[in-house]
Order: C-alpha cells, then structure tokens, then sequence
C-alpha cells in the first residue's frame, strides 16, 4: 500500500512541474517535498485510527472462534429448540434492530473474559436479546434477573433505576458470575451453565451424589435437577447449531455483510438527559434510548450511570478516557433508597 503511495505521489509530483530544461530544480524539489510527507505515513494498522464500526461477518467470525464446542452434532438436536430459536438469524440479520450490535458487544465482554461464546447466546434464550424485556413473574432486561439475584451481583435496583434494564450493568454481572462457575466447573462450560441456571450448590451435590468432579462430569447424567436446567444446556447448543447452518445461505450472510457500530461502555454524567448527551455526541438519539432502557429518566439521577452506545470518533481508548474525565468531574450524591 505505501508503495502505491509513493508511486502515485511521484507522478503527481512530476506532472505538477512544466517539462522545460529549467525545471530539473523544482522537479527534484518537488520530488523531495513529497517523500518528506511521505515519511510521516502510517506504516501499521496500529498507526491508523480506532475503528467505531465493524462488518458483520466480523461479529460472526468471533462467535465462531470463541465456541467451546465448534463442530454442530444436528442429529442430536431435539427439533423443538431448533424450531424455537428458528428466528434467531433473522434478528441478527434485521438492520431495525439493534440485536447485531448488541450480540457483538456481549461476544466481546466474554472474550475479554477468557469465556467460551456459547454464552452469548443466553440472552437469546432469556430475553431475546431485547434489553426492555419484562417477563410477568418479575425477571427484567437482557438476561432477565430477578431482583434479589440483580442485586446479590452488584446490580442496583434502587430508586427509579433498574439496572436489570442497563446492558452493561446486567452483562458485568452476568460476565463475572459465568466466570466464577466456569472456573468452579474445571472449565466446562455446560456445568457452568448448569449452575447458571440452577445454582452451583445445587450442581455441586448432584455431582458428589454420583461421585463425578468437574474432570469427569456427563451434565446430562446429573440426578435430580430440574427438565429446566438439562434443558438449559439443549437450548444453546440448539442456537449454536441453528446460526452455523445459517450459515450455508447465502442470503442470510450478505445480509451480515454490513457496517454495525462498535457499542461500548460509555458514561452519562449526573443531571444529563439520555437525549442532550446523545446530540452532545453526534449519536443517533433514537438508538441509544433503546439500547437504554434503564436511563429513561436519566435527568433526574444524581449520580454519573453508565450508557451504552457507539465507540466515538476517537476510537475506544480516547472515548473511554473522555467519559472517565466526564464523570470525575460530576458530583457523586447517593440514589435515595426505594
């Protein structure tokens, strides 16, 4: 690339100059005019600016290379799950929607985390990857946490503010529980996500009851927990399978094959309306309430709350640093309690 740089830049160079006898001064000016620029070019990727947008494919390709369980046994699937999660590719092929990006994020929180990929889908089981989702016996938000479990994990549920509802405060919670059960499980993440469900107590004596340990453990084997939680495991393999065959249609990826915004952990300083700090950032203000669900009263908090939203022009390191400033400056008063 730098030497199509140079090659065009020298002909510019060289054309710029008249073709008379006395121009071999200002051509060989010229000439060294242009590779002095040349040599304050970017030589690496690491030179260039942060990207804020990604393809797709890209999210796609990650997912896949994060599985702890990459080959797809479609034989073993019982066919209800597959039928259930059926529309599964479709949400993430739908540009009015935000679950591409979204997807993305919570992949990116589990790799930061050394955490297989398989549980990027449970948002998909839980709530359809929909941040708002309510369910009637009380469970809210992307992985739809009941309120004594939310805040057990340092999730607040307080005042006006559910963090259930906040992707990022929900998917830090749910990112270091799957690592505390992940680890707890010799690294097997169908234990893990046993636990996940049911409990790791509970996982841990149906084990001790056999006589299996982490190394030698058949989850499906386990006595005496709930249809629920073997099912757990079921689901996700289902969905993992049901986006590799996707896969195989060509529509489904050209579909895929499209810019998504990066979404980061961003900070809403205390007293700013969700809608003023998104003009502020030139972001879509419409995106951002609904990847926001928790922070619909955002003015009236006391206190800086995170915000997910696009990585801005900076990049990712110079957003991040700009919200830390953003909220350092802001004066931190107490939620008062509900």
């Amino acid at each position: 690339m730098r030497s199509l740089f140079l090659t065009a830049a020298l002909t510019l160079a060289i054309a710029s100059v008249s073709p008379c006898a006395g121009a071999a001064a200002p051509i060989g000016a010229a000439l060294e005019q242009t590779v002095a620029g040349l040599n304050v070019l970017p030589t690496d990727a690491a030179a260039l600016p942060p990207a804020t947008t990604r393809n797709g494919h890209a999210i796609l390709a990650s997912f896949r290379d994060g599985l702890a369980d990459a080959q797809c046994d479609g034989g073993t699937i019982d066919a209800r799950w597959k039928q259930q999660f059926a529309r599964a590719p479709a949400r993430l092929a739908n540009e009015d929607e935000d679950v591409l990006p979204l997807f993305g994020y919570v992949v990116d929180e589990l790799r930061a985390a050394d955490l297989p990929t398989e549980f990027a889908l449970i948002p998909f089981v839980e709530s359809g990857y929909r941040p708002a989702a309510r369910n009637t016996g009380g469970p809210a938000g992307l992985w739809q946490f009941i309120a004594d479990t939310a805040r057990n994990h340092d999730v607040p549920v307080e005042g006006s503010y559910d963090g259930r509802l906040s992707a990022v405060d929900s998917t830090r919670a749910a990112v270091r529980y799957l690592k505390t059960l992940h680890g707890m499980f010799g690294g097997d993440w169908r234990l893990a996500i046993m636990a996940y469900n049911a409990g790791e107590y509970r996982v841990l004596q149906s084990m001790r009851r056999v006589g299996m340990n982490a190394q030698n453990a058949q989850p499906e084997k386990l006595p005496g927990l709930s249809p629920i939680t073997y099912a757990y495991v079921e689901k996700l393999h289902a969905l993992a399978c049901v986006l590799e065959q996707a896969q195989t249609h060509d529509e489904w990826m050209a579909s895929l094959d499209r810019e998504v915004p990066i979404l980061q952990a961003r900070t809403l300083p205390a007293g700013v309306a969700l809608d003023e700090w998104a003009r502020q950032q030139a972001l879509q203000g419409n995106q951002v309430a609904r990847l926001n669900p928790a922070l619909g009263s955002a003015g009236n908090k006391k206190r800086a709350l995170p915000v997910l939203a696009p990585v801005g022009s900076g990049g990712s390191a110079a957003t991040a640093a700009a919200d830390a400033m953003a909220a350092a400056a802001q004066p931190q008063q107490p939620e008062a309690p509900a």
